[in-house]
């Protein structure tokens, strides 16, 4: 059982890694991965040969008109890296103009490229998961809302297996694994927490988030994987510019904070919580009990 819209990776100086591209090709869900054109040849033979079940995979370059048109959000030009919005920006341009053909998606998965797996979560177990059924079941739940803007999956760490969790978080940023409404009308932007960002302007405009936490990503923690952002941005200055730059774009909910031995940024979510509700479409009914969607739980032999 795979997602019904398409699944888009951007990546940038991991061509030897690739974490988030193996954890689906061990699902056999299909993707497409946007790289620089600089870098093309690089993943290209680096990916060759990776696809044995003969899954669906793309690899598409950056055009430079998107780092062009890009908001920075600041005034520092090209003395630092854009970051990843003008490409998941382009993955939204594919999306929302029938990617590959097809009949153009609602909606499409944005991910980075440093996720090790991803897990259904339950019964005291983060079980990884060995199926795109984890992405048809999301899909599903948030098609029978009329005014979700954006999901996606909490990470790991958040969430301990021996917890308590709730199945989702209602209107909260999400990070890193997002399903975004093709017809929101926003765009990435700002060079840093472009995520946070991109979730506030969606919840001050009145769509609702959701935050998976009956799955999960298990992302590698900033600055652990090298390429992406952290020589570029963390290993230089840390994290406060970054903290800072969210509070300037919306200081009327985020300020920065010293936490855990480095800067973070700071958002209160109670208003959306409090004032954003779901709106079940039209003739929807909540399914009764309980569906798998095909998957079985299945122990480690040794």
């Amino acid at each position: 059982m795979q997602p019904r819209y398409p699944i888009f990776i951007v990546s940038k100086g991991r061509w030897a890694q690739r974490h988030t591209m193996r954890a689906l090709n061990k699902m056999d869900v299909p993707y497409t991965v946007i790289v620089e054109d600089t870098e093309y040849d690089r993943y290209k033979a680096a990916m060759a040969g990776e696809y044995p079940r003969n899954i669906n995979v793309e690899l598409v370059t950056l055009p430079e008109s998107y780092k062009d048109a890009y908001e920075t959000c600041d005034d520092l030009g090209d003395l630092k890296s854009l970051g990843p919005g003008p490409a998941r920006n382009y993955a939204w341009h594919l999306a929302a103009n029938a990617w590959k053909g097809a009949l153009r998606p609602k909606r499409h998965w944005v991910m980075d490229d440093n996720i090790y797996y991803f897990v259904r979560a339950g019964y005291n177990l983060n079980a990884v998961s060995e199926t795109g059924a984890i992405f048809a079941a999301a899909e599903d739940f948030v098609d029978r809302y009329e005014n979700i803007g954006i999901a996606g999956f909490n990470y790991v760490k958040f969430c301990q297996r021996k917890e308590s969790w709730p199945p989702y978080i209602l209107n909260t940023r999400i990070y890193s694994c997002l399903l975004i409404d093709n017809d929101l009308p926003f765009r990435w932007r700002g060079r840093y927490n472009e995520d946070t960002d991109l979730s506030l302007r969606a919840l001050k405009d009145g769509y609702c988030t959701i935050n998976f936490q009956a799955f999960l990503a298990d992302k590698a923690t900033t600055r652990k994987v090298r390429g992406g952002n952290t020589a570029e941005f963390y290993e230089k200055e840390g994290t406060l510019e970054k903290s800072k730059m969210l509070a300037t774009m919306h200081p009327d909910v985020a300020k920065v904070v010293w936490r855990f031995n480095r800067w973070h940024h700071h958002v209160d979510y109670s208003a959306f919580r409090k004032n954003n509700k779901l709106k079940l479409k039209e003739g929807v009914v909540i399914p009764q009990g309980v569906n798998n969607y095909g998957m079985v739980l299945e122990y480690p032999e040794n």
